[in-house]
């Protein structure tokens, strides 16, 4: 009958990253399934959430260029960010934003992944290119480029160990009182989702494969440069680098950075307390 309107029904998962639920909502139910899915462990039961991102689904011709670059600008109040398979607009003071993308799990991860950047930058905390794990309530990071042995000391990790992350560390400040690491559903070549667990950050290592196993003291500003140039960060924002900036610096003089040099055996985590 004219005037009436077909009513669409609307699906929702709150994913919890680093004690941050966000809500994601989509009127497509296989799309909801792939997404609890992809966060399994990280899907949270509870209906709060600090943020909420509504997903539009497009057909893949309406994307011209996958491969296109990253962009992430600030207009008028509003983060917009887009890539070759996806356009995302967050509005920080409603907490509210939308994803146009094709029904895939890796430009929601990447919208996800940028978001996270941006809150945790203002906090004073940041994403990392590293592997991290817990052991006797201590959390340890290991930095490094790809190829350092991010996935490599994961695998070496005994089995009292709980691994956070073979690849991209969540690191946030704890109300001035140090850094809690925290796990994460962003995988590297373990392909394995870490674990949704937490504790207090007690030193980062900066990762290097050698011919024998030894810890050196990293100094200050080389500790802050080796830290930035591992960091995640994606806004082209004056203000938001500066605050990366700042985390980085207060980073490195609240929590101490040394440099390991292992060979691929596991002894090596004998050394690491």
């Amino acid at each position: 009958m004219p005037g009436l309107a077909t009513q669409v029904d609307r699906y929702s998962v709150v994913i919890a990253i680093g004690g941050i639920p966000i809500r994601v909502n989509t009127t497509d139910p296989d799309f909801l399934e792939l997404l609890q899915n992809r966060y399994a462990g990280f899907v949270d039961a509870e209906e709060r959430a600090e943020l909420e991102f509504d997903v539009e689904l497009a057909p893949p011709p309406s994307f011209v260029d996958p491969e296109s670059d990253l962009s992430v600008t600030h207009r008028s109040g509003r983060w917009l960010v887009q890539r070759g398979n996806f356009r995302a607009e967050w509005n920080p003071a409603a907490r509210r934003g939308s994803i146009r993308q094709t029904a895939n799990p890796y430009s929601i991860d990447a919208v996800l992944r940028i978001v996270h950047t941006l809150v945790l930058a203002r906090q004073g905390g940041f994403l990392l290119h590293s592997a991290s794990a817990i052991r006797n309530g201590k959390a340890f990071l290991f930095a490094g480029v790809s190829g350092a042995g991010k996935t490599t000391i994961s695998r070496l990790a005994p089995a009292d160990a709980t691994l956070l992350t073979d690849e991209i560390s969540y690191v946030r400040t704890r109300h001035g009182a140090g850094y809690v690491a925290y796990g994460t559903p962003f995988t590297g070549e373990l392909a394995k989702l870490g674990e949704n667990a937490s504790a207090p950050v007690v030193a980062l290592y900066l990762l290097v494969q050698g011919p024998e196993n030894r810890i050196e003291p990293v100094s200050v500003s080389d500790a802050g440069r080796e830290l930035l140039a591992n960091m995640l960060f994606f806004a082209e924002d004056r203000e938001m680098v500066h605050c990366a900036f700042q985390a980085a610096c207060d980073f490195v003089d609240r929590v101490p950075v040394r440099r390991l040099t292992f060979v691929p055996d596991a002894r090596v985590w004998e050394m690491i307390r």
